[in-house]
């Protein structure tokens, strides 16, 4: 509706499958890059745990931080900012943290990494899945709750905002509208997820797609979401990353069974005027949630019963 003030941003996303020869692995990830760069994508966004091949598809062993790594010292990171420094672009990537603790459980981490080599953003998973085929609650902690929602502003983005959840954060409304309470313009989930190997017939990437394009809509966001694709024992990963805006509009997206590299110029100045015309925002009324930040009921799993 007004003359946008802010050039389009370009960003890029990465999908694609793992390999289990680390060195074709890294290779395959570091030409997808390359492409994103080279069309002029200035971040550019991979999978979740990025490196590693998913693991929480059967529950873990006694010791279920024994592949995890150092943020700041492991190979993803390594990777991230070789790869950033390589191309000249902000890379994201994702990791299995490893984290202090007797229960040996890390954190499910998503970082931001300069050409510099500079750690420009991290976020730890949030929301844990518990089902078949993601056991990932014997391998991951919850993220700690006074740093749940940061957002970043890098300069060499021209300071647009950014939110790195999670995989199964993007099921929740409550998390991408508390992200853009915070000014975020932008929120990326790095995602593994595919088959359901409690239900095989049922195929989730539909309803999967709705509900995050539908959270972007109601929170006013660009959602960037690369997920992987492949065959890795119980779980088959669908694919079908993709970038959506404001307007609930698919810009970009990927099949469910190739490695693709996605770019698109995401309008950032569409934000205020989707939330202009619906001021989802401005006509909220947090006075009538109070139930949304009761505690847990795990006796309750479908909600309590009225009277």
């Amino acid at each position: 509706m007004t003359e946008p003030e802010r050039t389009p941003l370009r960003v890029g996303l990465v999908q694609h499958r793992w390999l289990a020869d680390p060195a074709q692995l890294r290779e395959r990830l570091r030409a997808g890059i390359g492409l994103a760069a080279a069309q002029g994508a200035r971040a550019v966004f991979l999978p979740e745990l990025t490196l590693s091949r998913y693991p929480a598809d059967v529950p873990a062993a006694d010791n279920p931080g024994a592949t995890a790594e150092d943020l700041l010292t492991g190979p993803t990171f390594e990777f991230a900012a070789a790869a950033a420094a390589e191309h000249g672009v902000l890379v994201h990537a994702s990791l299995y943290e490893r984290a202090e603790g007797a229960d040996g459980l890390g954190f499910n981490t998503a970082i931001l990494v300069a050409p510099d080599g500079e750690l420009l953003g991290r976020t730890r998973k949030l929301h844990i899945p518990i089902s078949a085929g993601y056991y990932e609650d014997t391998y991951f902690r919850q993220g700690p709750a006074e740093e749940s929602h940061p957002v970043y502003r890098p300069e060499a983005l021209d300071g647009a905002a950014l939110g790195l959840p999670t995989c199964w954060d993007q099921w929740f409304p409550e998390l991408a509208r508390d992200y853009s309470l915070g000014g975020a313009e932008i929120l990326v989930y790095p995602t593994a997820i595919g088959s359901e190997p409690s239900m095989p017939g049922f195929d989730t990437q539909p309803i999967w797609q709705h509900v995050i394009v539908g959270n972007g809509i109601t929170a006013g966001t660009f959602m960037v979401v690369p997920n992987r694709f492949g065959d890795e024992g119980s779980v088959n990963f669908y694919g079908s990353s993709f970038i959506s805006d404001p307007y609930g509009r698919i810009l970009v997206q990927a099949p469910r069974d190739q490695a693709a590299v996605l770019v698109a110029d995401l309008d950032l100045a569409q934000r205020a005027d989707w939330l202009d015309l619906f001021p989802f925002l401005t006509t909220r009324r947090p006075d009538t949630y109070t139930r949304l930040t009761a505690p847990v009921k795990l006796d309750q799993p479908y909600g309590s019963v009225a009277s």
